[in-house]
């Protein structure tokens, strides 16, 4: 049984950073994608950043405009785990985070193509 955690969620005053992670177990996500969305109250969730498998030994990243320069996606494919490193946190940052996985993907950046999601962590960005 695939499962996805995520943990490092909280509250943060603007300006600040926080670090989140979410460790798969299940199966490997090495040649896959893994992936963060996140959806705010009243909004639909929305793609925050992926990681995925490009080739050999080479991956690709993709950022949503709204968090380029201030969010990085990295991944620990020994540990099966994808961290998201958020930097000058804005309270429009505010939402519940989510970790999304699947082994073979093509698009990283729609929901729909992900099998795999976490249960969620709340972030909270106070002004």
């Amino acid at each position: 049984q695939v499962q996805l955690v995520e943990s490092g969620g909280g509250l943060v005053q603007a300006g600040g950073s926080l670090r989140l992670s979410c460790v798969a177990s299940g199966r490997t996500f090495s040649r896959g994608a893994m992936g963060w969305f996140r959806q705010a109250p009243g909004k639909e969730r929305e793609f925050v950043a992926a990681i995925r498998w490009s080739g050999g030994s080479t991956t690709s990243v993709d950022y949503a405009d709204s968090v380029k320069g201030r969010f990085t996606i990295s991944r620990d494919n020994v540990k099966n785990t994808v961290y998201l490193q958020m930097n000058s946190l804005k309270p429009e940052d505010t939402a519940v985070y989510y970790c999304a996985a699947d082994p073979v993907i093509t698009i990283a950046t729609m929901s729909q193509n992900y099998h795999y999601w976490g249960q969620g962590t709340q972030v909270t960005v106070s002004s």
